[in-house]
C-alpha cells in the first residue's frame, strides 16, 4: 500500500481547516474546562456542607450527567432544547454548554473527594477561632482539596479532550470533523487518521506540560512542604545512623 500523506499537506485549504480544527478544539475544551471547573466547585461545595434541597437537586444533576452518554446531552442540548425553549444558538454554543455540564459533573466527583480528604480538625479549629465557613471553604478546604486532587483533575481534563470529537457530529468544524472532510475529498483514510492521531497526542501533551506548569505556579507551598517533609525524614534518618 502506497502512503500519499502529501495529498494532506499539499492543500492549503486542508491545512488551513486542520488548523482551525486543532484551534476550536482546543478552545472549546478550554472554555467548557474552566467554566465546568467554576461550576463543580459551586456543586461540590453544595454538597459538602449538606445544603438542604440544592444537595438533592445537585446530586441528581450529577448522577444523571455521569450516566448518559455525551453524544446524547450533545444532541439535546443542540436539538431538543432549542425546540422546548424556542431559541437557536451556534452548533458551537451548544457544544460548549453541553461539554460545560458533562466537565462539571466529573470534575464536582473529584473535588468532593479531595473536600472530604481536608481532616476535620482544621474544620473545627477553624470555626473555633471565628473564621466565618465561607472563608473557610476558600482559604483552608478548597486550595488543599484542589491540589491533593489535581493530579486527578488533569487526567480527567484530558480524557474529556480526548472525547470533543463527538462535537463533529452536530457540524462543529473541530479536529475530528476537519479530518472527515479531508478524508471525503481525498479518499485517503488511513493517512487522514494517522494524521488525526498524531495530532490528538502531541496535543494532549502540550496540555499535560502546561497543567504540570499550573500546578507547579498555583501549588508551590505543597512542593515546599514536600520538600520540608523529606528534609526532616532524613534528618531523622541520619541521627539513627549515627546514634
Amino acid at each position: 500500500m502506497e502512503l500519499r500523506f502529501f495529498e494532506i499537506y499539499r492543500s492549503s485549504e486542508y491545512v488551513l481547516l486542520l488548523v482551525q480544527g486543532v484551534a476550536n478544539s482546543l478552545s472549546l475544551t478550554v472554555l467548557a474546562g474552566i467554566s465546568g471547573f467554576i461550576f463543580a466547585t459551586i456543586l461540590a461545595g453544595t454538597r459538602y456542607f449538606k445544603i438542604p434541597l440544592l444537595r438533592q437537586i445537585c446530586t441528581c444533576f450529577v448522577e444523571f450527567t455521569r450516566n448518559t452518554p455525551l453524544i446524547v446531552q450533545l444532541f439535546f442540548f443542540a436539538f431538543g432544547l432549542p425546540i422546548l425553549l424556542g431559541y437557536q444558538w451556534p452548533f458551537w454554543a451548544h457544544a460548549l454548554l453541553a461539554l460545560t455540564l458533562n466537565f462539571s459533573a466529573y470534575f464536582s466527583e473529584i473535588l468532593r473527594a479531595g473536600f472530604q480528604s481536608i481532616e476535620g480538625g482544621q474544620k473545627e479549629a477553624a470555626l473555633s477561632l471565628g473564621i466565618s465557613p465561607t472563608v473557610l471553604f476558600f482559604k483552608i478546604i478548597f486550595p488543599q482539596a484542589v491540589s491533593k486532587t489535581f493530579p486527578s483533575l488533569n487526567s480527567q481534563f484530558i480524557f474529556l479532550f480526548l472525547t470533543t470529537g463527538i462535537i463533529s457530529e452536530i457540524g462543529v468544524v473541530d479536529l475530528t470533523q476537519a479530518g472527515i472532510f479531508i478524508d471525503s475529498r481525498t479518499f485517503r483514510s488511513f493517512e487522514v487518521f494517522i494524521t488525526l492521531t498524531v495530532l490528538y497526542i502531541f496535543l494532549s501533551i502540550f496540555l499535560k506540560l502546561l497543567l504540570s506548569i499550573l500546578q507547579k505556579y498555583f501549588f508551590r507551598w505543597r512542593f515546599v512542604a514536600w520538600k520540608i517533609r523529606l528534609l526532616n525524614s532524613l534528618a531523622s534518618l541520619k541521627v539513627l545512623f549515627y546514634s
